[in-house]
């Protein structure tokens, strides 16, 4: 039986990056994976006014990648009031 009633952060994802879970679930912004002809940054965290932060060019995996975009979200949400430490 599927468990309908789990939240974001009960899932796999949300377990492993709880904070880009509530990023693109509270609707705060999204999340950028990947390089193109305009960015060579592997990840971005972005909101309705732009490019909030950017990682690096390489990672040596993407869940390492994705785990520094999750920091940068856990310290935005302490800074913005959305968080404790």
């Amino acid at each position: 039986m599927a468990e309908e009633n789990k939240t974001d952060q009960e899932t796999p994802f949300g377990s492993l990056y709880p904070n880009i879970a509530w990023w693109t679930q509270s609707g705060r912004g999204w999340i950028e994976l990947g390089r193109d002809e305009y960015r060579s940054s592997t990840v971005r965290v972005l909101d309705i006014g732009g490019l909030l932060w950017e990682g690096d060019d390489e990672y040596d995996s993407s869940g390492e990648a994705m785990a520094e975009a999750d920091n940068f979200i856990r310290q935005w949400r302490i800074e913005n009031g959305y968080a404790t430490q």
